[in-house]
C-alpha cells in the first residue's frame, strides 16, 4: 500500500514522505532534521528508516536539513546534476551521497519506481517527481512558474497529486512584496498561482487523479480558503466536485497524517 504525507509545505520549509510500509522516501528536506524526525515518529516510523531523499532544487526551504540529515542517516540524495553541483559547492563532504540523473529519467529506489520531470523555476535544474509501487502513483509538482508539457506528462495518471497553489494574484498585487519580487513570483520561472494550480489539478483529474493536496501556499500572499476555492472552480468546469476529487490544503508548518495513494 503506497502512502504519502506532508511534514511541512510552504515558503518557509518543505518536506513530504512517500512509503509502501517498507521503504520510506523523503521528497525535499527543508525543515530541521529534528522536525523531520518528529513528523516521521508521529507517522509511526523513524529517521533511520529513510532510504533516500528526492531533492527538487537547491533553494533553502527545500534542502536546509541535508547536512545534519546526512550525519544522522545513511540515506542517499537523488537530484539533477546541476542541483547536486550547487549543493556540493555549498556544503563540503556530501558528494558521495548524491545519485544524479537527467530530468526525465526514471530509476529504481529500493523496489519503488521513481520518475522525474523538469519544472520551470529560477534555480539550477529544478524537477518534479512521481513514485509508484506498480499499482498506485503519487506525483509532486511544486516550485514552477508554468505547468509545462513535461510536468503534465509527469503527473498524468497520478492517483494523488501534490500540486502547487502558491499565491492569490490579488493578494500578491496588494501585498508587501516589492514589484521586482512580485514579478519574479508570477513569472515563467516563479510559482503557480491558485488559478494555474487549479488548471493543473483539473487536467490531472480528467486523467484519473482522485486526490489533490494543495501545496506550497505562501503565508503572505495566499490563504487555504482561496486556494481551495480556485481548485473547486477549476474542477467544477469539468463537472467534477469533491465527491470525485478529494481536496486537502497542506499545512505550512505541521505534518498531516498518512494519505493512502
Amino acid at each position: 500500500m503506497l502512502r504519502v504525507a506532508t511534514l511541512a509545505s510552504g515558503s518557509s520549509g518543505n518536506c513530504a514522505v512517500v512509503s509502501d510500509g517498507r521503504v520510506h522516501i523523503l521528497i525535499d528536506a527543508g525543515i530541521s532534521t529534528r522536525r523531520i524526525a518528529q513528523g516521521l515518529k508521529a507517522l509511526g516510523t523513524e529517521l533511520r528508516h529513510v532510504s533516500g531523499v528526492l531533492i527538487t532544487h537547491e533553494h533553502t526551504d527545500h534542502v536546509s536539513a541535508l547536512p545534519v540529515l546526512c550525519r544522522q542517516t545513511g540515506a542517499a540524495l537523488y537530484t539533477a546534476e546541476g542541483t547536486a553541483c550547487e549543493l556540493c559547492g555549498r556544503w563540503q563532504g556530501m558528494v558521495e551521497r548524491f545519485r544524479v540523473f537527467e530530468p526525465g529519467q526514471r530509476f529504481e529506489l529500493c523496489g519503488l519506481e521513481v520518475g522525474t520531470f523538469p519544472t520551470s523555476h529560477d534555480c539550477a535544474c529544478p524537477v518534479g517527481y512521481w513514485v509508484t509501487d506498480g499499482k498506485r502513483k503519487v506525483a509532486l509538482c511544486t516550485d514552477t512558474g508554468a505547468a509545462t508539457a513535461q510536468a503534465r506528462e509527469g503527473v498524468r495518471g497520478a492517483h494523488t497529486l501534490i500540486g502547487e497553489f502558491n499565491y492569490d494574484p490579488e493578494m500578491l498585487r496588494r501585498g508587501p512584496y516589492p514589484l521586482h519580487l512580485q514579478n519574479r513570483i508570477r513569472g515563467e520561472r516563479g510559482h503557480l498561482s491558485n488559478q494555474a494550480g487549479g488548471e493543473l489539478a483539473a487536467w490531472a483529474a480528467a486523467r484519473g487523479t482522485s486526490r489533490v493536496i494543495l501545496a506550497h501556499l505562501s503565508a503572505e500572499n495566499n490563504r487555504p480558503g482561496l486556494a481551495l476555492e480556485a481548485a473547486r472552480k477549476a474542477l467544477g468546469g469539468l463537472g467534477l466536485g469533491e465527491d470525485d476529487v478529494e481536496l486537502i490544503a497542506a499545512p505550512r508548518s505541521e505534518a498531516t497524517g498518512w494519505f493512502e495513494v
